[in-house]
């Protein structure tokens, strides 16, 4: 469908790919991993055709429809949430024009065999095929669908969306993505600026979804569940895994384990032949060898490895002065914006030690109870905070408070205080900030950066009490499993506002959902509360809610897209088989003229000249090139097969 052939990007004298090539298929689902920098967005952006690779090609369909998430976008003012939403089906709208265009132009005519008017009635036939894809049936339906299953509330539907934040803004940029129905959908960090249920919701919508997915995500979990192939970006290179996230890590340590073999053994072989160059250098009787030994260095492919980045393994935060035994405890707390109840009623308790996290809906009152605790927001009701209780506290948009026009070595200095002072330096380092990436102004920095920061400043005064709002916003994978790691030894009292399954998954012993004004303690794991949840979850309230005639009406569409999409893959696959036949047939006469040259060499029929052997050299390089295109072209057939 889109394929990637030895595309590089240059920036400057830096090499972010070189000759990269892959093939992405219909109804695949691709993971874009590698470390930050690596190239992950450029090759979403070089995919779309928003940024243009230094060499190589882009191929693909002119009739493929696409849709592109970003990290960051600007947002259209003016329009409601659900009309924002509905704008999405331009597209949708703009095929039942022409085909009443069509249609009307099909009834003026009675030219019934000719040519123009049988493409005419192809041209129909698709319009009405891609228009059963797009879900003409109920577009209202579709809408309220996607826009509940991203968190909204039907009373939100009629709101401004300047009334949201930026990331619900994003939520509506996603739902209008996803109603669009494109052929690829290009997600880069998709899961940023949603909750657990959302994220559920999305992991269903993109695993039954008829089209190709190729996504970029730092979440691990999402990750496994959605994607069937991991494409790594490395060192300019890319290395294709037909597994799933978790799998690809095995692997990934099996190829690195092979490479460092390679490597040892070649930097092996350089240091013996250095050595014997520059023993024998000056010596008249071993030039010869020596200018040999030279040649060898200089042919040498040299192996490049990509160490794994061990410098801030040694994180931890410091230890947590006692507590009393009871942390932080409210007594009918109750929280109002104006007129809207936040939180009411709410009887919670923190003992000393306790690991525990807030989960549920954006807006249910996480983030406002977490201010309420350290001390930003008014509030009616009781709330106790335990004896020489310190906290230390991570807001959700922390790395956006920094001061963007100080170093990152003067956020930490300007406030260090004492012995720790001396640390600044240590503290940065184990932060992946050190040499001059500590003289860095914050604006500058990148939003997984300036995450790192703000945790930093955690580690400057030893706290008992962290309170931690998605902390693990803009950070890769490699930063999250550290801050786990860290947040699992710490001794102190914890309390974290997160999303993201995985982290939460072995670091917390204690759930606390907010719902509905209230909160509800649940013991365990984050997976086995969303496994008792599953039947409360909103994919399976829309099921109960849908009546048995709409079932029968969704049946029918999705047995029309898997006809469309069936239709489609065909064509394809006969536009590929097509191109499989026309090269055996270049071959067989390739391999007949050499036959027939090789025949005159042996029976020495007639002269024979340079240009005679120079024409037979070159129908065996051509013959040999076209064996290659015809291997690539049976492996895409052979796909297509499958």
């Amino acid at each position: 469908m889109i394929s990637i052939n030895q595309v590089s990007v240059d920036f400057g004298g830096f090499s972010l790919f070189n000759d990269i090539t892959f093939l992405i298929n219909p109804k695949d689902r691709i993971g874009l991993v590698g470390k930050n920098g690596a190239g992950k967005s450029t090759l979403l952006k070089i995919i779309l055709g928003i940024d243009q690779p230094t060499k190589g090609i882009i191929a693909k369909p002119k009739d493929l429809s696409y849709g592109y998430l970003p990290q960051q976008m600007n947002f259209i003012s003016g329009n409601t949430v659900l009309e924002e939403a509905l704008s999405a089906f331009f597209v949708l709208n703009q095929i039942e024009s022409e085909i009443d265009e069509l249609n009307h132009e099909i009834t003026s005519r009675n030219d019934y065999e000719s040519i123009e008017y049988h493409a005419l009635i192809d041209r129909l036939t698709d319009h009405n095929e891609r228009l059963q894809i797009l879900g003409v049936a109920d577009k209202d339906a579709m809408v309220e669908q996607t826009l509940k299953g991203l968190g909204f509330k039907i009373s939100d539907f009629s709101r401004q969306t300047t009334e949201f934040s930026g990331g619900w803004r994003m939520r509506i940029e996603l739902a209008k993505i996803l109603l669009q129905k494109p052929d690829v959908l290009l997600l880069d960090e998709p899961t940023n600026h949603l909750d657990i249920e959302s994220i559920q919701w999305l992991e269903d919508f993109l695993r039954d979804y008829y089209g190709a997915v190729v996504m970029v995500s730092h979440d691990k979990t999402f990750l496994d569940n959605i994607t069937k192939r991991t494409i790594e970006i490395s060192l300019g290179k890319i290395y294709d895994y037909k597994v799933p996230y978790t799998k690809y890590l095995e692997l990934r340590k099996e190829r690195y384990d092979q490479q460092m073999a390679s490597y040892e053994n070649q930097q092996k072989k350089i240091a013996d032949t250095e050595r014997f160059i520059e023993r024998f250098r000056y010596k008249a009787t071993k030039s010869v060898q020596v200018q040999s030994r030279i040649k060898q260095l200089d042919k040498i492919d040299r192996i490049e490895i990509e160490e794994p980045d061990n410098s801030a393994l040694n994180f931890r935060f410091p230890p947590a002065p006692r507590s009393g035994a009871i942390a932080v405890e409210t007594v009918g707390l109750t929280k109002k914006f104006g007129d809207k109840t936040i939180l009411s009623e709410i009887d919670f308790i923190l003992e000393r030690g306790e690991k525990v996290a807030f989960i549920g809906k954006n807006g249910e009152g996480k983030t406002t109870l977490s201010k309420i605790v350290v001390g930003e927001h008014v509030y009616d009701g009781e709330l106790k905070i335990g004896h020489n209780v310190n906290f230390g506290y991570f807001a959700q948009n922390q790395d956006q408070l920094l001061d963007e026009n100080k170093t990152v070595f003067e956020t930490l200095d300007n406030i260090a205080v004492g012995e720790i002072r001396t640390k600044v330096r240590s503290i940065l380092g184990s932060f992946l900030f050190s040499g001059e990436t500590i003289e860095k102004k914050v604006k500058i920095l990148s939003g997984g950066e300036r995450s790192r920061l703000a945790l930093a400043k955690l580690l400057l005064e030893p706290y008992n009490l962290l309170i931690l709002d998605e902390p693990t916003n803009h950070l890769d994978i490699k930063s999250k499993d550290i801050l786990k790691q860290a947040l699992k030894k710490y001794d102190g009292t914890l309390i974290v506002v997160s999303h993201d399954r995985d982290f939460l998954d072995g670091l917390v012993e204690k759930l606390y959902e907010f719902k509905d004004k209230k909160i509800r303690e649940h013991s365990g794991n984050i997976y086995e509360f969303l496994k008792k949840k599953k039947l409360d979850t909103l994919k399976e309230i829309e099921k109960k809610t849908i009546q048995k005639t709409d079932k029968e009406e969704i049946k029918v569409t999705e047995n029309k897209q898997n006809y469309i999409d069936r239709k489609e893959v065909e064509k394809l696959r006969r536009k590929v088989a097509n191109q499989v036949k026309a090269s055996e047939e270049k071959i067989s006469s390739f391999e007949s003229k050499i036959a027939d040259i090789e025949k005159v060499m042996n029976d020495g029929s007639q002269s024979i000249d340079q240009d005679f052997f120079k024409r037979y050299e070159n129908l065996k390089s051509e013959l040999e090139l076209e064996m290659m295109n015809w291997e690539k072209l049976h492996d895409e057939l052979e796909q297509f097969n499958n």
